[in-house]
């Protein structure tokens, strides 16, 4: 099952909170590569915890956020009309609150 996704395309809801989506400006290619970067970032950072490699864990940590920026997941937003970002913040109080109450529970 997918994550329900706002009207707009800019976030994913998981657990009644917004989480930034991926920039759809991306090309299928250059959007493939980040997310295999991001997959192998995030076995990289399961492993370096389980060897309790402080280091590694911290660089790998960092991977993961490089790859999640390039995706636009993190840091500037991707779109350009200006509106605020609401990454993480709980639906129910952003302006999609009102979008998201007459779906009901749709993630119950």
């Amino acid at each position: 099952m997918h994550p329900l996704t706002t009207p707009d395309g800019r976030y994913l809801i998981v657990r009644g909170r917004l989480w930034r989506a991926s920039n759809p400006h991306l090309d299928a290619a250059t959007r493939a590569a980040l997310v295999r970067s991001l997959m192998d970032a995030r076995r990289e950072v399961k492993a370096a915890g389980r060897a309790g490699d402080r280091g590694r864990l911290a660089a790998a940590r960092r991977a993961v956020h490089a790859a999640k920026t390039a995706l636009g997941e993190r840091g500037p937003v991707w779109w350009t009309d200006g509106d605020k970002d609401f990454n993480r913040h709980l639906v129910k109080n952003t302006p999609y609150a009102a979008w998201h109450a007459r779906l009901g529970d749709p993630e119950g």
